[in-house]
């Protein structure tokens, strides 16, 4: 049980990477608050975890929004007297619009809840992990974190900032036993993409956002899994990853390495 006794809250629980970690975790031995908008996968993940035996309450809410995101970190404290790791998880895609074609409600609504959402959490989180001396948090970004082919411009300045937010905390808090760490996720099968702030479905595949991404994409070396992106995740939760702090893990099969 490499979590045992510990409690995580983990977001964007719904489906795919989040779904996996909220199983994995509880299997670990953690106590887990899920969190996530849609409250028929919330209820579905929910009632998964229960049935294999894992500690789990789920809150329903949308990160973006900063009183949501204090009720979801509350929500560990009141039922479990505290809180131990979280995961900023949820994301939403964009439409591989490029600088010239962005639309301001996908800049709008990617930057609420790709980068305001994991920092409005950490804030949250904070005074709780300061009060104990310890705390750990593991941010899913993604490839277009660290570059600049694999996807809009919009998710991909929002993903550049959960990797300025994950090495500006690492750095502010090491000397209080916090630590922060991120994941640059390469493909993945999960739903992001039927979670869109743009659509998707009528995207000019020729245009120059969706056409330029499809090329980096057809070098990606293979496509994983949301089970492999929950391990990496729970290696940085547990303390065997106690000297690894303001890291970015790449998990892309070698896809970063062209």
């Amino acid at each position: 049980m490499r979590l045992e006794g510990k409690v995580a809250v983990i977001t964007g629980t719904g489906s795919g990477m989040g779904r996996a970690m909220a199983n994995l975790f509880t299997k670990e031995g953690a106590k887990v608050v899920a969190a996530e908008w849609n409250q028929t996968s919330l209820d579905e993940v929910v009632a998964e975890v229960k049935a294999a035996g894992g500690d789990i309450t789920g809150v329903q809410g949308d990160v973006s929004n900063r009183a949501d995101d204090q009720r979801i970190i509350q929500t560990a404290i009141d039922t479990y007297g505290r809180i131990d790791i979280l995961v900023n998880n949820a994301g939403i895609m964009d439409n591989m619009a490029a600088a010239g074609d962005f639309d301001e409600a996908t800049l709008e609504r990617v930057m609420a809840i790709n980068t305001y959402g994991p920092l409005y959490l950490i804030n949250a989180a904070l005074p709780h992990f300061l009060g104990q001396n310890k705390g750990v948090i593991v941010n899913v970004a993604s490839l277009a974190g660290i570059g600049g082919g694999a996807a809009g411009v919009v998710y991909t300045m929002s993903k550049h900032a959960a990797v300025g937010l994950t090495k500006n905390t690492a750095w502010m808090y090491a000397k209080k036993g916090i630590r922060c760490n991120g994941l640059a996720v390469g493909g993945v099968a999960t739903g992001i993409m039927q979670n869109t702030a743009g659509k998707v479905a009528d995207m000019d595949l020729t245009s120059v956002g969706p056409a330029r991404a499809g090329e980096w994409a057809s070098m990606a070396p293979a496509f994983g899994e949301s089970i492999d992106i929950a391990y990496a995740a729970l290696y940085l939760a547990t303390d065997e990853s106690k000297f690894v702090n303001g890291a970015i893990l790449n998990i892309d099969a070698g896809w970063s390495a062209v």
